[in-house]
């Protein structure tokens, strides 16, 4: 613990080296959010497709109060 609180003071003392960390960290949020996105996508296509909510949890990894609140 002590090295990681050490590793992170040395990061957010260098300008450049925060904000390249920063960016990344902002990049894969957005990642994520495109993902989840595009998961709730599937999840109401198949919906409409009347798929048992069993099969969409499985195969979009939502929970049942997510998929449920789609219809």
């Amino acid at each position: 613990m002590r090295k990681a609180a050490c590793a992170l003071k040395e990061l957010s003392a260098d300008e450049r080296t925060r904000d390249l960390y920063e960016r990344r960290e902002k990049a894969r949020r957005d990642i994520v959010s495109m993902l989840r996105e595009q998961k709730f996508e599937i999840a109401g296509n198949l919906l409409k497709r009347n798929r048992p909510i069993d099969e969409i949890i499985e195969d979009t990894g939502l929970t049942r109060e997510e998929v449920e609140s789609l219809s």
